[in-house]
């Protein structure tokens, strides 16, 4: 009824995809070794066993310390494209990438003042 030419490299590409995760896990559950018993199934951390509970509190400043390194991060990926493209952007690209500095900015000084970025 519909023919569509051309879309079968990209459904040999779709299998292929398809397939590769499938196999490499089916592989690794057909290679791997088969003995196991209490040593093997026991944790360790770096090695050593743990002391103590696995369910212990952490501090907030990790946290907010990650999400403040993981806007900047994202910061840098949009901004990168901007920037290899500069010379065919117009004038309202420069405004716009202003804007976007501006609002992070923004967000820097109220994680800054929020104490976000004091490891101590």
């Amino acid at each position: 009824m519909f023919h569509l030419s051309g879309y079968e490299y990209f459904l040999g590409f779709l299998i292929l995809a398809s397939s590769v995760p499938v196999l490499a896990l089916t592989a690794s559950f057909l290679l791997r070794p088969r003995t196991g018993g209490a040593e093997r199934r026991t944790t360790y951390e770096s090695g050593m066993e743990p002391m103590g509970g696995a369910w212990i509190q952490f501090n907030i400043r990790y946290y907010m310390f990650a999400l403040v390194f993981v806007v900047f991060d994202v910061e840098t990926v949009f901004l990168y494209p901007w920037a290899v493209a500069f010379s065919q952007l117009g004038l309202l690209a420069f405004v716009e990438a202003l804007i976007f500095i501006a609002i992070l900015v923004v967000a820097l000084v109220y994680a800054w003042r929020k104490g976000a970025l004091e490891w101590s």
